[in-house]
């Protein structure tokens, strides 16, 4: 974690330049040294000290962004997660806080700074917990460094001068962040605030965001998007004798560009002679499925020969078998005729022979 103090309440260039280019200079050393780790030829140690997460701070004026809080952001959202807070927002009354919230948001938009968009999942109640944290955006913090007892039970908070205080009913209704004091006879005053309780401030919804449910997605959009971007320029601004032509300090032993483009030539080499491979075998396969199909029309050939040759006999045969039952059966139609005949003739003549016996 690194803590930048406030700077100015203007806009105003400082003898290292303009206010926000020692947080700019600080983010691109981080990416500068990622970047010469990945360079090395051991790359088994690569400690990430990138900065995944910028915590803006914005002072409760209740007027909206300065000037310097539009320029500032835009300057950083490029380069590095932006979560706007409000500080020391117990300086504001739960009505004051909610129109400062709405007007920010509304000039973040209207300049269109890109701070930190929560993710979308497919589990309904993480969307839930993402839209309420939407809600809540800019968060409103109160921060404390000392542990207070109230009723007996010690809490992270603010004690103001006029004493400790029980929380008041009315308000804990209307989620409202002051409490009532009852102390030296004295009763509805303001005077305590506990920085974990989520009805007083949003400091537990930023630390469970931060610490809990964020983090790795933090880490992730400035490896996929802020650092990618950053090493496609450091690598473009770079010559091919291996010098950085920007003013940073970091510089590669050797050029990255001449080394992508050597690696790009030898994969076009290594890819043609793939190619006169493949093309290679796939001719031989040709030939070989050429040739095979040739010799399986050859033997179909063959085969429908021998079938052909077989069937030309057996239909001799058949027809030779034919003619001799035709034969045969002329034969025995004649026969069967002639005994037809011969029946009768042999009826006619025993006709005859009863009538002369009749006669006689």
């Amino acid at each position: 974690m690194q803590r930048s103090e406030g700077t100015a309440d203007e806009l105003q260039e400082t003898a290292d330049g303009w206010i926000w280019q020692p947080v700019i200079n600080y983010i691109d050393s981080k990416c500068e040294d990622f970047l010469n780790a990945e360079s090395r030829v051991n790359r088994r140690s690569m400690p990430d000290n990138r900065v995944h997460c910028c915590l803006y701070f914005i002072a409760p004026s209740g007027h909206g962004l300065k000037p310097l809080d539009i320029e500032f952001m835009k300057r950083l959202h490029d380069k590095v997660n932006v979560i706007p807070l409000i500080a020391k927002a117990d300086t504001l009354t739960p009505e004051e806080c909610q129109l400062f919230k709405k007007q920010i948001m509304k000039e973040i938009q209207e300049h269109k700074i890109k701070i930190y968009e929560f993710p979308d999942t497919e589990d309904d109640e993480d969307n839930k917990l993402i839209r309420k944290i939407k809600e809540k955006m800019p968060l409103a913090v109160v921060g404390s460094n000392v542990v207070i007892e109230v009723n007996g039970k010690k809490v992270r908070g603010r004690q103001y001068p006029w004493g400790v205080a029980e929380e008041l009913p009315l308000l804990q209704e209307t989620g409202g962040q002051w409490l009532a004091l009852e102390a030296k006879g004295q009763r509805d005053c303001l005077s305590f605030i506990n920085v974990e309780n989520g009805e007083h401030c949003d400091f537990t919804v930023l630390r469970n965001m931060l610490i809990r449910t964020h983090m790795q997605d933090l880490k992730d959009v400035t490896n996929n998007v802020h650092y990618e971007n950053y090493r496609s320029k450091k690598l473009a601004a770079v010559t091919c004798n291996g010098v950085d032509t920007s003013k940073t300090k970091g510089q590669l032993t050797k050029s990255p560009l001449a080394q992508m483009e050597e690696e790009r030539r030898e994969h076009v080499m290594k890819m043609k002679k793939m190619e006169a491979e493949m093309e290679q075998v796939f001719e031989m396969k040709v030939k070989e499925k050429k040739q095979k199909l040739k010799d399986s029309e050859a033997e179909l050939e063959r085969r429908h020969e021998q079938m052909k040759r077989n069937l030309e006999a057996q239909y001799k045969e058949l027809e030779e078998k034919r003619r001799v039952f035709e034969d045969e059966k002329a034969n025995w139609e004649a026969q069967q005729r002639i005994l037809e005949q011969q029946k009768l003739d042999a009826s006619k003549t025993m006709e005859k022979n009863k009538k002369k016996g009749k006669i006689f």
